[in-house]
């Protein structure tokens, strides 16, 4: 009785660790292969699919926009989140061939310095694409944004206010030769873990 009683008490506290375990062990988020570190954030930004499927913005472990969801639309999809702690501040898409600049503009101009913001591609982005919208995606760390030319795709992932250029962009040219759907290039992907807003002192 009394072995019995003890092989019971190892029992569970075996089946009690390994539930613990099994809770306990993170899980790599938004489709990547590994965990990040806990001072970054999992990151995935999917670019549309010509003009028919939206793109998809994943970040931390939430698709935040997505043609499924939908809350995209042609033009640029934006995602814009506080780099500390990762809570979405906002979120929107633009229209760059009908759309209103001054919107765009006034929308850009609102972020704030740390801030995280990813961006994804669908249709078109550059009818309405401004030098000076340009300016304000390089300031975010963008080195491509001066070569994105009619329907190329684009994606990207920067901190407003940033001294070093990003790792997350990635710029697909609309060439004839070359396009996978007829009149539009390659979807394109950045995903990976980017690094969380420092506080200052």
């Amino acid at each position: 009785w009394e072995l019995t009683i003890n092989s019971f008490h190892i029992i569970n506290t075996v089946l009690l660790l390994a539930s613990f375990s099994a809770t306990a062990t993170p899980k790599p988020k938004c489709s990547l292969s590994r965990v990040c570190p806990p001072d970054h954030f999992a990151v995935n930004v999917r670019s549309g699919a010509a003009d028919i499927v939206g793109p998809k913005i994943c970040f931390d472990g939430k698709i935040i926009m997505s043609h499924l969801f939908n809350n995209v639309g042609p033009g640029l999809n934006i995602v814009v989140v506080n780099g500390e702690n990762g809570v979405v501040d906002k979120f929107g898409h633009f229209d760059m061939t009908n759309g209103k600049p001054e919107e765009i503009m006034a929308f850009l101009k609102e972020i704030k310095p740390g801030t995280i913001v990813l961006v994804a591609s669908f249709d078109d982005v550059t009818a309405k694409m401004t030098t000076e919208m340009r300016e304000i995606f390089i300031g975010m760390g963008s080195t491509l944004i001066n070569s994105v030319k009619h329907r190329d795709g684009w994606v990207f992932v920067g901190r407003a206010g940033a001294e070093n250029s990003t790792l997350f962009e990635k710029h697909a040219v609309n060439d004839e030769t070359n396009n996978i759907y007829e009149g539009w290039p390659r979807m394109i992907e950045v995903a990976g873990c980017f690094p969380k807003t420092l506080t200052e002192g």
